[in-house]
């Protein structure tokens, strides 16, 4: 199986941007290929990637679900194979890797089903690559779900503030109560004003238990690029948050 790596932290604490830009490190070494899941319902890693995402497994879920009420599916298929193949072109391929998206399904309900056709397609293809990065939605949910089950490398982000710290902790020790098989767990810190965090922050990292791997300072540049529609990941690779990011990952090792 490829080396899963997976992102998880509160909403609104640049998770998914992260998450690309981590993606932007690995194909720059040349680590090898790569599958990129956007498991947020809300998606948009495909925005700081920059690549037009045509399906969502969502919904190719709504799609099949209404064929279902008239019978409309193409000549020859049942509603089985229908699915099937409509997964199977739900792979986009971007510039040196693939990805896959959760998206949503219209209207109420609970995301059980997309989250379990999530889960198979994950099993199904992960196994083609080198790599597995998995952008988890905000909170705690795809973790409690076994989306992504026995990872390599789980990055907890959060921003610089004690609610911020005291979620990942939460997500932290969720790991340990469901028992996940996960290799290693590091703290990112993003958005710290100059880089540094206070007095306050660092006692709430040692409070909360957390290996704290690295902090990515407040960037004005992601904001510029992201008002103008810019993909994060062409960012100067002296760009504050880039060049910070990488420096964080070149200093560990990402093997089995």
């Amino acid at each position: 199986m490829g080396y899963k790596i997976a992102v998880a932290g509160k909403g609104g604490t640049g998770k998914t941007t992260l998450t690309g830009l981590m993606i932007d490190y690995l194909l720059k070494k040349g680590e090898g290929s790569i599958l990129a899941v956007d498991a947020d319902a809300n998606a948009n890693l495909n925005e700081v990637l920059g690549v037009e995402i045509e399906d969502t497994i969502g919904e190719i879920r709504e799609d099949v679900s209404k064929r279902s009420l008239d019978d409309s599916f193409p000549a020859g298929m049942m509603k089985a194979d229908y699915l099937k193949y409509k997964l199977s072109t739900a792979v986009t391929e971007g510039d040196g890797y693939d990805m896959i998206v959760m998206g949503r399904s219209q209207g109420t309900g609970c995301y059980c089903y997309v989250n379990g056709v999530l889960k198979t397609q994950i099993d199904l293809l992960s196994g083609n690559y080198k790599y597995l990065v998995i952008d988890n939605e905000a909170g705690m949910e795809h973790l409690s779900r076994k989306v992504v089950e026995d990872i390599d490398t789980l990055f907890l982000i959060s921003d610089c503030s004690r609610r911020g710290i005291q979620a990942v902790g939460r997500i932290r020790r969720l790991v340990d109560e469901l028992k996940l098989k996960v290799g290693q767990i590091f703290l990112i810190v993003n958005r710290a004003p100059e880089g540094k965090l206070n007095e306050g922050t660092m006692e709430e990292i040692n409070n909360q238990g957390l290996e704290l791997l690295g902090i990515v300072p407040m960037d004005p540049m992601v904001y510029e690029y992201d008002s103008s529609g810019k993909p994060l990941v062409q960012l100067p690779e002296d760009s504050l948050s880039k060049k910070a990011l990488h420096d964080i990952l070149s200093k560990i090792q990402f093997n089995k």
